[in-house]
């Protein structure tokens, strides 16, 4: 198994990860949100995702979006070739991405809503709590990404305070990855 930061060369595997998230979001029949092939590109032209690898094939995927100026940052888009899934690599690409994200946006709350058992799980092991939907972002943009969901009416309902998933975040900012950042600061503003 390779796990690795995606570049703009993975943009091949874009058609296929699209292909990937509509066959889950039927499967499961819950709304994933449908994935733009461009908007992931960027996200690899970035270093902003991790792709996974099983014998030189593609295996899964995962990615970063920040809202309101870096204060939040959402892993988005796990995604995992059926053909693999209940082998751990959910997993892995989900610590992956959450050591990404600290690293990038060490000063960011990681946070995210979801209805998935093991999502909800592996968010539990690195550390996420379960919180109401006001202690996540307020960004449209964020919001905007629940559309494609067969239960958005039930968030507009509720002003966006509640819906079926479940909102849980990581704010623990003093960990390894904060440290490290608060370090880097420190030995720049000395030289």
């Amino acid at each position: 198994m390779v796990l690795r930061v995606a570049y703009a060369a993975d943009a091949q595997y874009v058609e296929t990860l699209c292909q990937w998230y509509e066959e889950s979001a039927r499967t499961r029949g819950v709304g994933i949100a449908k994935r733009d092939p461009n908007y992931l590109k960027k996200k690899m032209e970035r270093g902003d995702a991790i792709i996974a690898f099983v014998d030189h094939e593609l295996a899964g995927f995962c990615y970063i979006e920040t809202f309101e100026d870096n204060k939040f940052v959402v892993n988005s888009g796990l995604i995992v070739n059926t053909e693999l899934r209940k082998e751990g690599l959910g997993r892995a690409i989900k610590h992956r991405v959450f050591e990404l994200s600290r690293t990038k946006y060490p000063g960011a709350k990681i946070f995210g809503i979801t209805t998935s058992g093991p999502v909800m799980k592996i968010n539990s092991e690195l550390g996420y709590r379960p919180v109401t939907f006001t202690e996540l972002t307020q960004s449209d943009d964020f919001w905007k990404g629940c559309m494609g969901c067969k239960n958005y009416p039930i968030l507009q309902e509720n002003q966006r305070k509640m819906c079926l998933c479940t909102g849980m975040v990581y704010d623990k900012l003093d960990d390894q990855y904060g440290k490290i950042a608060q370090e880097t600061i420190e030995i720049l503003s000395q030289g």
